[in-house]
């Protein structure tokens, strides 16, 4: 069958991971960002965990997850019903369908639909904007994915507390100014921070994301990692970032 019978209006095929994998995506709704790329590498999946991607948009987390962990099964849930269509069939197009799971549907109500304490492992890129902040997006897609007007940071973080085993693992991306809500909303949902890394874009530029990972019902200690750089002074991808794009991860 060839790829472009699974492709609607709009669409198109990248790559992911040096062409080992193919993602399908319409420029025009929404596309994933490094964002994703960066939480797939921080995140730690051991051998047969399973896992859920809470907003997976186009499915890029678990589709990278596939490829580079060692996990038994993938969840990704999104609410966008196009968008989960364009996910789906970007699992059958890497030939994933007995691997990953994408279903459509509201991440508030994760719990009645995966059960309590499900996973061993939570990930989620949410909205970075209130509801009322930023600037919104003529496509509707992006506008969903880029603000918290289906769900809030702390339905995120809510949601993976009742999904994730005690001492599972949850990983969020998000941006610097939300890092001290980020770990308010962790702690207070039984899910204590314990790695955080700052990316910046370049050396000397102001910090672009945060990548926190918590332990549910994990003591209090957190390790600050070294910092990530995109690009350094020259413009070109650091070694790190190469490392994560296209080096092996397992």
């Amino acid at each position: 069958m060839a790829d472009d019978v699974l492709l609607k209006p709009g669409e198109r095929i990248d790559r992911l991971i040096d062409d080992r994998l193919k993602i399908i995506q319409n420029p025009q709704a929404f596309r994933f960002s490094a964002d994703a790329v960066l939480l797939a590498r921080f995140v730690t999946v051991k051998p047969g965990d399973t896992v859920c991607d809470l907003g997976t948009g186009t499915g890029v987390i678990p589709l990278l997850l596939s490829a580079q962990t060692k996990a038994s099964r993938l969840y990704g849930l999104e609410i966008q019903t196009e968008m989960a269509d364009m996910a789906r069939r970007s699992v059958a197009l890497n030939g994933l369908t007995k691997k990953i799971s994408i279903d459509t549907g509201d991440l508030r109500e994760a719990l009645a639909r995966y059960g309590s304490s499900r996973f061993d492992v939570v990930v989620s890129n949410p909205p970075y904007n209130s509801a009322g902040l930023g600037r919104l997006n003529a496509s509707d897609a992006m506008t969903l994915a880029r603000h918290e007007i289906m769900c809030t940071l702390e339905d995120v973080v809510a949601a993976a507390s009742k999904i994730t085993k005690s001492r599972g693992r949850t990983a969020l991306v998000h941006k610097p100014h939300r890092l001290v809500d980020l770990l308010v909303l962790l702690r207070t949902y039984r899910l204590e921070p314990k790695r955080l890394q700052v990316v910046y874009a370049r050396p000397g530029q102001k910090p672009g994301f945060v990548l926190v990972e918590a332990i549910k019902d994990g003591g209090a200690e957190l390790e600050i990692l070294n910092p990530l750089y995109i690009y350094d002074a020259n413009g070109e991808y650091t070694a790190e970032l190469r490392d994560i794009y296209f080096g092996e991860w397992e």
